[in-house]
């Protein structure tokens, strides 16, 4: 394209920084709440203060890395934002919480707006005009405007140059409003958060207590986390159950260290750990007393930020089966021993070593993780982890809680933490609304609203509209699996599409009543690109029945780019109350529409008809684990037009760009043995979609796939549990 003309006015206007996906979108759309609207500005309670310096801003587009639209809420007049080249370009400013806006003022730099509107917004998707003109006349603009909102922008509509639009400063002005009182951050973590140090008397009683209590409460209602203020503990096994979660409180999980054991074992189900789910260990270093820790757990049970100054054996005691699990950002000196494991997804991490595999070890960034050898032996290794960013934790700066938010790497390899302090963000937890059991949607909101994150403590929450995260950064943690349950079939949680923000820790439980989803990143037709400051998902796990009733037509959509999903196990329940075919009816488990989705950790079971649907360009998944629908009536209930059964993991036809490595899917027809199941997997045959590492397993001869993927592939048969592998695809 022919270059554009020199400018004396700041930086020559390049393409590095413009959309990289086409178009411009012309609206940030956010999530759908009530319009505020405009009302008549009431009697100033107190002069109007600044009310957008330093505030979360986004804009259409930016001219180039010098030009990015923080510069035109900084403060400094002699930096700028400016747009790409072209009508219309806006520049949109959280406010952070509801506020009565009085005045706006555009400091124009020589590119200015001709014609432009000033827009107000109680949810950033619904506006209304507080100004318009088409005869702008640039320089310093002092617009009085009348409205209450939260999201304010200058939406430009004509240019007076050849340029873009370009502002010194955009400043509004105005009250923040009295609708309510102000919701306080920070505060007590009550009473399901119990906090040792090592002069704590009984830590060992306590923990047994908890322990027997939440041994077998599979489907129970009580929450548990277990926080260790750094120091040395002697002789300690803490033995974790149900809803139980363990952490350290130092910035490293050296600074907090066991002599002793974390232990998971299966004695509560006669030595199968095949349903030791829901439970976590975290930012801890452990000197195992007989030189190795037991972890024998299945899916729902991350084991992060660990580090094992000896081995770790992922089996129960006996070697029964297990079935799946995730270990992330860890250190094991030792020996890994997964031995009766048949899956196990590793990231970001170190191990002595790794002595051996059932059907599908996969490992991304991990030192010391073997090679290669799929599918015997059964390891996929990639040398490093494109994108991560490790999940939030809360740790004690000196005596103060605060919440580390860990920086985002590229193509990491080993630990955060290995080598000196971690790099991120460290949050006050008064910037935290600390929600407890008896919150309602509408205070969480309103704390959203007011600007503050969300830290939920462990419960269970009934929720009667959805939760919806608007801004920017926003962090939503959960301790002790804390789980959310939508009323009146309403979606438990949307994320607006904007920049960085994590959700992490916590559980959604479908209600009786159907809801269309459960979790929303990103609006339908999301299209901002996050690539710089990606949303992230992390030990969020769905499920639908079990512990209950509940249906959901879709658990998880992901609409927004760039998302990573890292480490989820969206579960339509085989077992427990409310379950059977259509009583916990859900027909999809996860759909992604947002380009370059990466997900580490993909765990999506038993789902009425397609477990996971894809339709986002260059989509990757670092490991997959499946199971059919085991409660299948019968082969026409699950009948797909001329196709046998709904594949586990579906790319859309429409997709040209797509990878995936160590993916398993597995079937238990034990309603009627007889079904058969055309593939697995489902995918275009185009150059740039791959597959690595595939398999499918009948179980016992339950039912049978006819392929592994396509029609490619050998098909399952008799009743030995051997898989059918493809090894690359195509």
């Amino acid at each position: 394209m022919p270059a554009a003309p020199t400018r004396q006015l700041g930086p020559p206007p390049t393409l590095a920084h413009h959309r990289r996906r086409g178009t411009v979108a012309l609206i940030v759309t956010a999530m759908v709440a009530a319009l505020l609207g405009l009302l008549p500005a009431a009697p100033a309670q107190a002069a109007p203060v600044l009310l957008s310096q330093g505030r979360t801003v986004t804009a259409s587009s930016e001219e180039n890395g010098g030009t990015a639209a923080a510069n035109a809420v900084d403060g400094n007049a002699g930096t700028r934002w400016s747009s790409a080249f072209s009508d219309p370009q806006w520049i949109q400013v959280d406010l952070g919480a509801s506020a009565t806006v009085s005045q706006v003022v555009l400091a124009w730099e020589a590119a200015y707006a001709k014609g432009y509107r000033i827009e107000l917004s109680g949810n950033g998707t619904d506006w209304t005009t507080a100004h318009s003109t088409t005869t702008g006349p640039g320089g310093t603009e002092t617009l009085n405007v009348s409205g209450t909102a939260r999201y304010v922008r200058m939406y430009g509509t004509a240019r007076a140059t050849q340029y873009g639009y370009s502002l010194w400063e955009f400043k509004i002005y105005g009250t923040t409003n009295g609708g309510g009182p102000e919701i306080p951050g920070g505060g007590d973590l009550g009473p399901n958060v119990l906090v040792f140090d090592p002069s704590t008397p009984d830590i060992q009683g306590k923990l047994d207590e908890i322990f027997r209590h939440q041994e077998s409460a599979q489907f129970g209602a009580d929450r548990y986390q277990l926080l260790f203020k750094p120091g040395t503990y002697n002789n300690i096994n803490a033995q974790i159950g149900f809803y139980t979660s363990i952490s350290g409180l130092g910035l490293n999980p050296d600074d907090t260290t066991f002599n002793g054991d974390v232990t998971v074992d299966a004695g509560w189900f006669d030595g199968n750990a095949t349903q030791n789910f829901w439970r976590s260990a975290e930012n801890l270093a452990l000197n195992p007393v007989n030189g190795t820790n037991r972890w024998a757990v299945s899916q729902a049970a991350p084991f992060r930020r660990m580090h094992v100054k000896g081995g770790l054996n992922l089996a129960p005691s006996g070697y029964g089966w297990a079935s799946g699990g995730y270990i992330a950002d860890s250190k094991i000196d030792g020996t890994v021993g997964p031995y009766s494991q048949q899956q196990w997804y590793t990231r970001d991490s170190s191990v002595g070593g790794w002595t051996n595999g059932v059907w599908n070890m996969t490992f991304s960034g991990v030192q010391g993780a073997p090679a290669t050898g799929f599918p015997n032996p059964p390891y996929t290794t990639l040398d490093t982890t494109p994108v991560s960013r490790e999940k939030p934790f809360l740790y004690l700066d000196g005596g103060q809680y605060k919440v580390f938010a860990p920086a985002k790497r590229v193509n990491a390899r080993g630990t955060s933490w290995g080598n000196g302090a971690p790099q991120g963000e460290s949050i006050p937890l008064d910037r935290f609304y600390v929600v407890k059991p008896g919150a309602t949607a509408a205070t969480i909101n309103a704390a959203l609203d007011q600007g503050l994150h969300l830290l939920f403590t462990p419960g269970v929450y009934h929720v009667d509209r959805t939760i919806n995260v608007n801004r920017a950064n926003t962090i939503v943690l959960g301790l002790g699996l804390a789980t959310i349950i939508p009323d009146n079939g309403v979606t438990a949680m949307k994320v607006a599409d904007v920049d960085g923000v994590r959700l992490a820790g916590f559980l959604i439980d479908a209600g009786p009543v159907n809801s269309p989803t459960l979790l929303e990143i990103g609006p339908q037709g999301a299209s901002a690109d996050h690539a710089a400051n990606p949303t992230t998902v992390q030990d969020v796990f769905i499920r639908i029945g079990g512990a209950g009733p509940g249906k959901a037509t879709t658990s998880m959509v992901v609409n927004s780019d760039d998302t990573i999903i890292d480490h989820t196990w969206v579960w339509r329940a085989d077992h427990g109350e409310g379950v059977g075919w259509e009583t916990n009816r859900a027909d999809y488990g996860v759909r992604v529409h947002g380009d370059d989705v990466l997900a580490t950790g993909l765990f999506v079971e038993h789902f009425n008809k397609y477990d996971v649907e894809w339709y986002g360009e260059r989509g990757r998944t670092i490991f997959f684990q499946n199971e059919k629908a085991y409660d299948a009536p019968n082969q026409a209930a699950i009948q797909n037009g001329a196709t046998k059964g709904y594949a586990a993991y579906r790319v859309d036809d429409s997709v040209n760009t797509h990878e995936g490595w160590g993916m398993g899917s597995y079937c238990y027809y034990n309603v009627d043995p007889t079904i058969r199941q055309d593939h697995g997997f489902k995918a275009p045959v185009k150059p740039g979609v791959k597959f690595h590492s595939l398999l499918v397993v009948s179980l016992s001869g339950h039912g049978h796939y006819e392929h592994v993927i396509n029609d490619t592939g050998s098909p399952t048969s008799g009743t030995s549990t051997v898989p059918s592998t493809v090894v690359n695809f195509p």
